[in-house]
């Protein structure tokens, strides 16, 4: 009997050490295991921090207040899922879907807040554009010819493209395309800027008549001369060269005073003297 006993108490002690040495493998072992997830949730809270980090450093002004505020917000996150995922959680699978959700989250708001920059530097740089384009404009005008007055005198006839104008000569009413200045006969006629002659002719309808070429597609035409022998063909003339005199040679406007008609082109098209003459 007392054999018995004894072995039962030997196979008694030997259970309860076998659950102890079980209880505390388990704890080592699950001791163990948290440090590895935590290890590991550590890393990829860094990660995200880092990922977030470098989205921030990649966009330093975001093109809203609202883009700042959900980073942010998204900041707060991880840093949250960073803290529970120390203190334990509750569940460690949750967490880290969280943490994917959150680094997509950033990811997102990252490219969109990128892509609402690009957008916003491209409208920048269609105004500056613009005003670049209107410098120019700008310049350009202000580096256009200055015309002179051929010869000295009073209008006595104004332009009239989109109007029409009374001629006492054809005794109708009709479209003037120029100005016409009342001189002395053999008045000096003189070149309105720089430029070559590009024609000298007898027009069926305005006589005697020189046509100069300038720059930037102006041309200007000195009508009703009386002679024009001062200039040839092909010649380059200056501002206040003379390149004929005042006749009444115009077939159209005869039954006026001795005249310049006078006109003035751009790119082939005609236009008001009187808004350049200076």
């Amino acid at each position: 009997m007392r054999r018995e006993k004894r072995n039962e108490r030997k196979e008694e002690e030997k259970i309860k050490w076998g659950k102890l040495i079980s209880f505390v493998i388990a704890i080592i072992l699950l001791g163990v295991a948290i440090a590895i997830s935590m290890s590991q949730e550590n890393t990829v809270g860094e990660m995200s921090y880092s990922n977030l980090k470098n989205n921030s450093n990649n966009t330093t002004v975001l093109p809203t207040e609202e883009a700042s505020s959900e980073l942010s917000k998204n900041v707060n996150e991880v840093l949250m899922a960073n803290t529970i995922n120390e203190t334990g959680g509750d569940n460690e699978e949750e967490n880290d879907n969280e943490i994917d959700e959150i680094k997509n989250s950033l990811e997102t708001n990252a490219n969109t807040a990128q892509n609402n920059i690009t957008e916003k530097n491209g409208t920048i740089e269609k105004e500056q554009n613009k005003q670049e384009e209107t410098n120019k404009v700008n310049e350009d005008k202000a580096q256009e010819i200055k015309f002179i007055y051929p010869i000295e005198g009073e209008v006595i006839k104004e332009f009239a493209k989109d109007s029409l104008i009374y001629s006492e000569t054809l005794e109708e009413w009709v479209t003037h395309t120029g100005i016409d200045i009342k001189a002395e006969r053999a008045t000096v006629v003189k070149s309105v800027a720089d430029g070559t002659v590009k024609s000298i002719k007898n027009d069926p309808r305005f006589g005697l008549t020189v046509t100069i070429e300038h720059s930037d597609g102006y041309t200007s035409s000195y009508s009703s001369l009386l002679t024009a022998e001062f200039v040839k063909e092909g010649e380059k003339v200056t501002q206040g060269q003379t390149i004929g005199t005042v006749g009444n040679s115009a077939v159209f406007e005869v039954a006026q005073d001795n005249h310049l008609h006078f006109e003035l082109l751009k790119d082939g098209s005609n236009i008001n003297p009187e808004m350049y003459l200076k």
